[in-house]
C-alpha cells in the first residue's frame, strides 16, 4: 500500500530516485522520492531480507522516473550502519545503484528533553541528510566505507580470540567461586594438573568434594579444555594472517601499493602476532589521508570544549574502533617497557615526571594515538620511529 505527502527537494539536488532504507528483521520500510515535476515522497514495505522484491521494486521507480523524464534516471539509496552488515550495500551496488551507508550516531538530532522516534519519522530524516549529502554538504553526516569481504572476514580470528578469552575468564572465575564457597583457596583450573588436583581436594572441614559438585566441576573443565584447544588452533591461524596481511602504502610520487604490515610490525621489540593482527585488521588495512584521520577512527582523538573564556579538553572522544582503541592503550603500556629509548616514550616521562597515579592514565591515551601515527607512518612511509628497537634477526 502506498502513503504519500508533500515533500519539497531543493533544486541543488540532482535529478534521481532517492531511497532511503529503515531495516529491521521482519520488515524493511523505504522512503522514496521522485524527480518528477509533482513532487511526492511516498513508503513502501519490503519483507525484511527480501532481496528480489526491494531490487525489483528499485527498478520499477527508475523505470517510472525515466518514463516520466525521458532520459535515464539513477537510484541512490541510504541507509544506516547496523547489524545487516555491508551485504545488502555490496548486493544493491551490484545491480547498478548507487549506496550509500551512513553512520546514525553523526546524524543531527533534535535536543529536546524527548524526542519522538518512529520508522516514518527516521526514513524522512534519512532523505534529507542524503540529500544534503549531495548537495556537497559533507559535514551534515558520516558516511561509512564499506569494506571488502576479505578484508571484513580478516577481522574473525581476533575478534574471535577476544571472545573466546572472556568465556575463558567467566569459567574460570565460576569454578573458583564453587570451590570458595567449600573453603578451597588454592585450586587454578589453568593449570596442566588440573585434573588429577581436582580429586585431591578437601573442603575446609576436611571433606572430600559433593558428588555432585565433582561432576560440574568436571563437565566446566571439559568446557574450558574445549575454549583452549579452540583458542590454539585460533593463535596458529592468527599468526599465519600477521605474517601475511597488507596494507595499502603510499609512494613518494602518489602511488598507492600493498605493503606486508603485519611483518613489518613484528620486526619491533615489543609487537607481536597479537597487536600486529589486531592494529592491520581493525585499521591499517584502510587507506587515511593525513594523522588525524586516523587517530578519530581508533578514537583517540582529543575533544575540546572551548566557548568564551571556557577552554578544557574533555579527553578522547571514544568515537571510533573500540578494538583498534583498546589494543593500543595495551600497547602503549608495554612500549614503555620494551621501547624505554624511543623518542615517544620520553616525550610520556618527560610530561608526567616523578608523578603517576591519574596523570599518567590520562597521559596514556596521548601516547597511544602518538604511536598509532608513528606505527601508521612506519608501515606506509616506510617511517621507523625515533630510538625504536628492532628484534634480532
Amino acid at each position: 500500500m502506498e502513503k504519500t505527502v508533500k515533500f519539497v527537494i531543493p533544486r541543488t539536488v540532482p535529478e534521481a530516485v532517492l531511497i532511503s532504507l529503515e531495516l529491521s528483521r521482519s520488515k524493511w520500510l523505504l522512503t522514496v522520492i521522485r524527480p518528477s515535476g509533482d513532487v511526492r515522497l511516498s513508503r513502501y514495505l519490503v519483507a525484511g531480507g527480501d532481496l528480489e522484491d526491494l531490487l525489483a521494486k528499485l527498478s520499477e521507480f527508475r523505470l517510472k522516473a525515466s518514463r516520466e523524464l525521458g532520459r535515464d534516471v539513477p537510484v541512490i539509496t541510504i541507509q544506516e550502519a547496523g547489524y545487516e552488515g555491508f551485504w545488502l550495500h555490496r548486493a544493491l551496488e551490484a545491480a547498478g545503484v548507487q549506496s550509500h551507508i551512513v553512520d546514525p550516531a553523526s546524524i543531527a538530532q533534535p535536543r529536546r528533553a524527548r524526542n519522538a522516534k518512529t520508522d516514518r519519522i527516521d526514513g524522512e530524516m534519512l532523505l534529507r541528510t542524503l540529500m544534503a549529502w549531495l548537495r556537497n554538504d559533507p559535514r551534515v553526516c558520516s558516511m561509512v566505507r564499506p569494506i571488502s569481504p576479505e578484508d571484513e572476514d580478516h577481522r574473525r580470528l581476533t575478534r574471535e580470540r577476544r571472545e573466546l578469552i572472556g568465556e575463558r575468564v567467566r569459567l574460570v572465575n565460576r569454578m573458583k567461586g564453587l570451590l570458595l564457597s567449600q573453603g578451597i583457596r588454592d585450586y587454578e583450573p589453568m593449570r596442566p594438573n588440573r585434573r588429577p588436583r581436582l580429586t585431591e581436594l578437601r573442603t575446609g572441614d576436611g571433606r572430600a568434594l559433593g558428588l555432585n559438585l565433582k561432576h560440574q566441576l568436571e563437565r566446566m573443565l571439559d568446557r574450558l579444555e574445549l575454549l583452549l584447544a579452540q583458542m590454539k588452533a585460533i593463535e596458529e591461524a592468527r599468526l599465519e594472517l600477521a605474517e601475511t596481511c597488507v596494507a595499502p602504502s603510499t609512494s613518494e610520487n602518489n602511488t598507492v601499493s600493498a605493503v606486508n604490515a603485519g611483518s613489518l610490525l613484528m620486526k619491533i621489540k615489543g609487537i607481536g602476532p597479537e597487536f600486529a593482527s589486531v592494529m592491520v585488521a581493525e585499521g591499517l588495512f584502510r587507506r587515511f589521508e593525513n594523522r588525524r584521520q586516523i587517530a578519530s577512527y581508533a578514537g583517540l582523538a582529543p575533544t575540546p570544549w572551548r566557548s568564551g573564556s571556557i577552554n578544557r579538553e574533555q579527553g578522547i572522544s571514544q568515537a571510533g574502533n573500540p578494538r583498534l582503541r583498546t589494543a593500543m592503550i595495551e600497547l602503549a603500556w608495554l612500549w614503555l617497557r620494551h621501547q624505554p629509548e624511543s623518542r615517544i616514550a620520553r616525550w610520556f616521562h618527560a610530561r608526567t615526571g616523578p608523578q603517576g597515579g591519574r596523570l599518567k592514565k590520562v597521559m596514556i591515551a596521548a601516547l597511544a594515538r602518538k604511536l598509532l601515527v608513528a606505527l601508521w607512518k612506519y608501515v606506509t612511509q616506510g617511517v621507523l620511529p625515533d630510538g625504536v628497537v628492532l628484534k634480532a634477526a
